[in-house]
């Protein structure tokens, strides 16, 4: 079973670009996860425990079944097995920055404990207690699943969270936003700056306290996600997608997503930031 939905509270729109509950069983062991350049809040219903492992020899990184997984510039290994039940929030660029108290850039690239940032919310237990039904208060009813109506419950229990964990305004930053769009279209942090009328010294150190990433990994990762999200042969994808060529597009491919474009194969084609290995 797999819900997807984007939040229904308007406060939370701005910062939130998706909420949903995955159910089921895969048959690869483990995945790379692509680096997105975005936190998620990750609870894991099935077991209480959460895992990143490193692609280079690393050390593993380990958190209960809820956690907030930083905004992420790098790949890194997951075990299927915890997402046989499992709920998330997926952020905006900047989007976690009102609801937690650390700076975007202390978590990142980081599986951090959510009893760490939000002391006393129990947020697993209390996705795991929500009801099977109640699905016409949420807009259920209409076709859908027992499944599917106890995820929407969920789904509403984070919202509910979300909105009493804000530890900043829910106003979006309107610097941040142009920085982000701008990066994500292909500029450069210089010529982001400029129209900010900002250094880039200055971009970057509010760049990285809300966002997480430096304004020019950010750069990297998305564009990457937009190679990703185009058609055609590899060349043609690089050259749309503003690489020198193919063989930077190849040399950056390999350090952002872990492998090489000939061995890109995500586990389904609405899922393409994981990858089974």
């Amino acid at each position: 079973m797999y819900v997807s939905m984007r939040p229904r509270s308007p406060a939370l729109a701005p910062f939130v670009s998706s909420m949903g509950y995955l159910e089921g069983r895969f048959a690869h062991a483990r995945e790379l996860s692509l680096p997105t350049g975005t936190a998620q809040l990750l609870v894991n219903l099935d077991a209480d425990a959460l895992h990143a492992y490193p692609i280079d020899g690393g050390v593993t990184q380990s958190a209960p079944g809820a956690a907030l997984l930083g905004a992420h510039g790098r790949p890194s290994l997951i075990d299927p097995a915890e997402q046989r039940a499992i709920a998330w929030v997926a952020f905006r660029p900047g989007g976690a920055y009102p609801f937690f108290p650390a700076p975007a850039s202390a978590v990142r690239d980081q599986l951090v404990p959510l009893d760490e940032l939000w002391p006393g919310t129990d947020l697993r237990d209390r996705l795991a207690s929500s009801p099977l039904a109640g699905s016409a208060r949420l807009g259920g009813g209409g076709g859908l699943s027992g499944g599917e109506r106890r995820a929407e419950a969920m789904l509403a229990v984070m919202e509910r969270a979300l909105l009493e964990a804000a530890c900043r305004p829910l106003s979006p930053d309107p610097a941040t936003g142009v920085a982000v769009r701008s990066l994500a279209r292909g500029a450069t942090v210089a010529e982001t700056a400029d129209r900010l009328g900002w250094t880039p010294r200055g971009l970057a150190r509010r760049f990285v306290e809300r966002v997480g990433l430096t304004p020019k990994r950010f750069a990297r990762v998305r564009r990457l996600q937009r190679l990703l999200a185009t058609d055609g042969d590899w060349a043609s994808r690089a050259a749309a997608c503003g690489y020198h060529d193919q063989a930077h597009m190849i040399h950056e491919f390999r350090e952002l997503a872990g492998m090489l474009p000939t061995g890109y194969a995500p586990r389904s084609p609405g899922e393409a930031n994981h990858v089974p290995v």
